[in-house]
């Protein structure tokens, strides 16, 4: 997680929202990004998305089967559903997002019984950490306009 929370805190230099991932399969990083969507002016350019393109690319292959991703935030609907389709075995998040999560506050499309996938979850490692990022981010933002 402490990588994950690395990314989160790069996104600032950048404006915007601190949000880090990183996939692993063992001790060794695959892939790792911060949001970008400020950046590259692309909606899906979420941290978890470019976390899965590169750990993708790195292993030659779409199945990130045997793999866990660190997430400082609940992952939206869409990054849940591609951790469903990139074959994740794990997902492992910071703090919640009861307004956008989608891996046990909106709704857990990660664990999902009707899927023919689903992850292993486990929440709060970094919390703390990822929540202060955030509301120091949005304070800021609000203060400012």
């Amino acid at each position: 997680m402490a990588a994950a929370l690395d990314e989160a805190r790069r996104c600032l230099d950048w404006g915007d929202v601190p949000v880090g991932a990183v996939v692993v399969r063992g001790a060794e990083i695959l892939g790792r990004a911060g949001n970008e969507r400020e950046r590259q002016q692309d909606p899906t350019a979420h941290a978890e998305i470019l976390a899965l393109r590169e750990a993708a690319r790195r292993v030659g292959r779409w199945r990130l089967d045997g793999c866990t991703i660190y997430v400082t935030l609940e992952p939206c609907a869409m990054c849940a559903g591609a951790m469903v389709l990139a074959r994740l075995d794990r997902l492992v998040y910071g703090a919640p997002d009861p307004k956008a999560g989608f891996a046990g506050s909106l709704a857990d499309l990660v664990r999902d019984k009707r899927l023919n996938h689903r992850l292993e979850v486990e929440v709060g490692p970094g919390a703390a950490e990822a929540s202060e990022l955030l509301r120091t981010f949005f304070g800021e933002r609000r203060s400012s306009s």
